[in-house]
């Protein structure tokens, strides 16, 4: 395996790799992609060391989401990199300029919000044939200016859906009790999931993980 990063080669894509650990959303992404670039051969894998295995069919494309069970942050997108020329998109729930823009520093050729309708995919597609990389609508490319945008977005990306859904309730400004009711779960598990957002942002208050959650657009 390569040591230093690949640079991504558009062309023909005849097969593709789809990495995510949700099945329904993979067999909807598949339709998608079949529907917005007839694409027929498409694999999928749960985790990053099933892609990794996948890599040995010489993927033309590969669709990523970031949060994986046996990766953090935008280590899987690094790892990927390193190991294959083909294009990467990053479809993922976490999206906010930060993000965005670390993923498409880290060598990603696009972003497509998870829940985005089939256009914006389309959109992605049609960039990529381009050579161009896609920034998906309403966002802005912020410049590769220092580390602290790097690592405050790897962060944030390391979060859950459910953890992302909560801190987004922190910063309005709810309480444990409201967002257990907003999300139709226990007081006692959104207890537990402040604790691991506090300890993936690195902070020890709610104030200092809405900062850095303000601080990164999110």
């Amino acid at each position: 395996m390569p040591s230093t990063a690949q640079t991504p080669q558009t062309g023909p894509c005849n097969q593709a790799l789809i990495v995510d650990d949700h099945p329904l959303f993979c067999d909807a992404l598949s339709m998608t992609l079949r529907a917005a670039t007839g694409i027929r051969d498409i694999t999928t894998a749960s985790c990053l060391s099933d892609a990794m295995e996948e890599l040995d069919k010489a993927p033309d494309l590969i669709l990523l989401d970031l949060n994986l069970p046996d990766v953090n942050g935008l280590e899987g997108l690094a790892r990927l990199r390193k190991a294959t020329c083909a294009p990467i998109i990053v479809i993922s729930s976490m999206a906010d300029n930060r993000i965005i823009s670390s993923v498409l520093h880290a060598g990603a050729m696009g972003f497509v919000p998870k829940h985005s309708p089939r256009e914006v995919f389309q959109s992605a597609f049609d960039a990529l044939r381009r050579g161009e990389q896609f920034v998906p609508p309403g966002f802005v490319l912020l410049a590769e200016d220092n580390s602290a945008l790097q690592d405050g977005a790897q962060r944030l990306a390391s979060l859950t859906n459910q953890q992302a859904k909560i801190l987004r309730l922190i910063c309005e400004g709810k309480l444990n009790k409201q967002i257990a009711y907003d999300l139709s779960i226990a007081e006692t598990t959104v207890k537990a999931h402040v604790t691991a957002i506090m300890r993936k942002l690195g902070v020890q208050s709610r104030t200092q993980a809405v900062l850095i959650a303000k601080d990164g657009g999110f």
